[in-house]
């Protein structure tokens, strides 16, 4: 009898790792040298947005739309010098609770595990917490050129380990991220809060609520 799905993909931030925190503390602190105080309800509007896609809303916010390219990838590069810099001394520990019970399950139970995020510093993360091991391919920022929620980071993993879309699950923590896993035509488990992810037919608080069962 065949596997309901045979893919996991995994967003990174908030799903897996919990760096998300980092992040918004680093666009917060940017925020505040362009004169506004970001918030977490804000914040919500960047989980699973690249990078130059998050600095465009935070110019709006700013009301400083009119601000050069140039100077949008100088503050960019700046709030990831922050984050990088926050994450230095990432170990285990920062890992939700059930991520690495349901990638060491995935792997006996012989399902590929896919990552698709949008983040650029993904590698580092994987390897300082001790589960690039279990990842078959790894589809982050560096690979792709569109943003959630343009499916191209999840169809990516897909394409690179031959299986179909119907046949991937996609575990996620934003809006825009569950928008490109439908697009795909994928099955999608939203990770957080129904009120957060209102386009989510399934939302549970973590992996630590996911099992095995869910692929069969």
């Amino acid at each position: 009898m065949s596997n309901k799905y045979d893919l996991a993909i995994f967003d990174l931030d908030g799903v897996i790792v919990d760096t998300a925190k980092y992040h918004y503390l680093a666009w917060k602190r940017l925020g505040k040298e362009l004169g506004i105080d970001f918030t977490e309800e804000q914040n919500e509007d960047f989980k699973g947005v690249s990078r130059m896609a998050c600095m465009d809303i935070m110019c709006k916010l700013a009301g400083k739309e009119d601000m050069s390219q140039e100077e949008r990838e100088r503050l960019a590069n700046l709030k990831n010098e922050w984050y990088v810099e926050s994450i230095g001394e990432l170990d285990e520990s920062e890992l939700l609770s059930g991520a690495k019970d349901l990638l060491v399950a995935l792997k006996e139970n012989g399902i590929k595990v896919a990552l698709g995020s949008a983040s650029k510093n993904a590698l580092p993360i994987l390897e300082r917490t001790g589960i690039v091991k279990y990842f078959d391919t790894i589809v982050d920022g560096n690979h792709v050129t569109k943003a959630k929620p343009d499916p191209e980071v999840f169809v990516l993993g897909a394409q690179r380990l031959g299986v179909e879309p119907s046949k991937c699950v996609v575990f996620e923590d934003s809006v825009a991220g569950i928008e490109a896993a439908h697009i795909a035509g994928m099955g999608c488990i939203g990770i957080g809060s129904a009120e957060n992810l209102p386009n989510a037919k399934t939302v549970v608080a973590g992996l630590d609520q996911v099992t095995i069962d869910t692929f069969k």
